[in-house]
């Protein structure tokens, strides 16, 4: 906002001089006020019901995930598994997944600065390792998460891999076969309670170790992963003591650069790696081949950007509330750029792997990783004004 230089006049004009000036500084006062107040009505909605919601169902999904395959090596040892109980984790697999995809523009703070994202999704898979570690444990080849296998082998993707596969001709994916090594399954236990303890690491360190349930807390304790922080009150609370938050407009920023950063990492990495569109060129840098869940990851990374900008309960307070206060049309434009890319994604058949190289896929990679980055890029320039 322009601002006004009172110069010292003499008589009435002076005293009509100096009221306009204070009452043009009072006006921005205000104006900065609101914004703050929005902003931080946004970020409370943000943290309780999108963030918090969304790890702690990815935490609960996880430990069921390691419960399950807990059940597939109890079975296997009784000569009892079935394909049912491969399917109880698969079906967790895909729960626990969905939930971190859609958390995936809020991969900064205790994602970023503890590692979980790498540690729980590397991808993709180094299968040839893969198989040779597998091929090691059958032959009774010591090993623990100590052996530094690299996260490559740790989280979603090696779990995936143990639960589902492809067809011999890679266009369907289907469980995976029941002739486990029991050698493999304890690996595979081993592979989903780190992914489970992880997962909940992420839960409590948003909603603080207290806030979490009992259950929770005794995992925490267990796998000593209790990090005595409350991300989610930080954000909350900018300004603050304890708050690495000095406003609210920078919890804002935050929250929009993880969505460009999503943005980017989808088109232009995701979907543009494998198409051929940038300058890495590698038709085999593909996420989720095995289940052929790749399309949903794409599409539910850009929900990820939905719910953090527009909210995740209708009706809530959100970023978009004031940037359509102060730019309607933008606001607009980002909307558009949302759903175009989210049915740009869908567009692109799967297997992905398939059809990476084909016109959907080219025209996703300038959906997303431009056309929505750039509209992304335009709002946080609006916000930061």
């Amino acid at each position: 906002m322009k601002k006004f230089t009172c110069m010292a006049l003499s008589g009435l004009l002076a005293l009509g001089a100096l009221t306009g000036c204070s009452d043009n500084d009072s006006t921005e006062d205000d104006v900065m006020s609101s914004k703050e107040t929005a902003l931080a009505k946004a970020a409370t909605a943000y943290v309780d019901h999108t963030v918090l919601p969304t790890y702690k169902g990815m935490a609960d999904a996880a430990i069921k995930l390691h419960e399950n395959c807990l059940t597939i090596q109890s079975h296997h040892a009784a000569g009892t598994l079935t394909r049912d109980d491969v399917k109880a984790a698969a079906d967790a697999w895909k729960d626990s997944r969905r939930y971190w995809e859609l958390s995936e523009a809020f991969l900064f703070g205790p994602a970023a600065d503890y590692n979980i994202d790498p540690h729980i999704d590397s991808w993709p898979l180094d299968k040839d390792a893969m198989d040779r570690l597998l091929d090691a444990i059958r032959k009774g080849a010591d090993y623990s998460l100590d052996n530094n296998f690299g996260y490559g082998l740790l989280g979603f993707h090696s779990i995936e891999y143990m639960l589902f596969q492809l067809s011999a001709d890679g266009t369907a994916s289907q469980l995976h076969s029941l002739d486990y090594a029991p050698e493999e399954l304890k690996y595979l236990v081993m592979v989903t309670e780190d992914l489970r303890n992880q997962c909940v690491c992420l839960e409590a360190c948003w909603a603080g170790t207290a806030n979490v349930s009992a259950e929770k807390q005794e995992i925490l304790a267990d796998a000593d992963l209790d990090k005595d922080k409350n991300h989610g009150d930080m954000m909350k609370n900018a300004g603050k003591s304890g708050s690495i938050y000095k406003t609210y407009q920078e919890v804002a920023e935050e929250i929009l650069q993880g969505c460009i950063d999503i943005a980017d990492e989808v088109g232009n990495t995701k979907i543009g790696r494998p198409n051929g569109a940038t300058s890495v060129d590698d038709r085999n840098y593909i996420e989720s081949p095995y289940s052929l869940n790749s399309i949903e990851d794409f599409a539910d990374n850009i929900r990820s950007i939905e719910n953090s900008y527009f909210g995740s309960v209708n009706g809530d307070p959100s970023i978009s509330d004031y940037v359509k206060s102060v730019n309607p049309a933008l606001d607009n434009k980002l909307r558009e750029a949302i759903d175009a890319s989210i049915a740009a994604i869908s567009a692109i058949p799967e297997p992905f792997a398939l059809h990476a190289t084909e016109p959907a896929a080219d025209n996703a990679v300038k959906v997303v990783g431009s056309d929505l980055v750039d509209v992304l890029e335009e709002v946080y320039n609006q916000l930061s004004k």
